[in-house]
């Protein structure tokens, strides 16, 4: 969970800096234009709101949904590896009794010895594969709720008209929001219901 805040935080750290910078550049070009419009983007006035992602992610079903999903998909392949695993431990040790009993000829037992040492191998690399497969899908998901949240947030602020709208996080850059500014609720409220109707479709 906390990493998952993390990488949230530093996309939309990231995102937070970037509407800054095309804000005040815009700001910038209509103040060098003389005449009505640049007096009057001068005079407009700055708004903005704020959403906790923390309270957000712990009640936006798609999170919920997609954590799921990344707990079975974990399961799943987990339990993939202990079989594969169980099945090589067999092998190893009949091979042992074989060999003990002296059931086995010299070159038998180094093929076989040859044949368990690249199966061993074998389980390494798809242990490694499946860690790397794992954590590509969280970073999908990742990706997939962070842009269904920006994605959300501007059509909500069709109708509000911010400048900016910031995340606040436990360690985050934005270290106090006015409470009357805390959009976190409404957020939470049309992300849910949008949701369910995507998955309805």
């Amino acid at each position: 969970m906390k990493k998952t805040n993390l990488i949230i935080n530093i996309l939309f750290g990231v995102a937070i800096v970037v509407l800054f910078v095309l804000y005040f550049t815009k700001v910038n070009k209509r103040g060098d234009v003389k005449g009505t419009e640049g007096s009057a983007a001068s005079t407009e006035q700055f708004t903005a709101a704020w959403v906790n992602m923390d309270t957000l992610m712990n009640s936006y079903d798609m999170y919920f949904d997609m954590k799921k999903e990344l707990e079975e998909s974990g399961r799943k392949k987990e339990a993939d590896l202990n079989a594969k695993s169980r099945s090589f431990e067999k092998e190893a040790y009949d091979f042992q009794d074989k060999v003990q009993k002296g059931l086995l000829t010299r070159s038998e037992a180094q093929q076989l010895q040859t044949n368990l040492a690249a199966k061993e191998q074998q389980l390494y690399q798809l242990r490694d594969e499946m860690r790397m497969q794992l954590a590509e899908e969280e970073q999908v998901k990742l990706r997939l709720i962070h842009n269904s949240i920006v994605e959300y947030l501007k059509e909500y602020n069709a109708d509000k008209g911010y400048h900016l709208i910031l995340s606040n996080t436990f360690g985050g850059p934005l270290l106090y929001g006015n409470p009357a500014n805390d959009i976190t609720k409404e957020v939470i409220e049309g992300l849910n219901k949008k949701y369910a109707e995507t998955k309805k479709k």
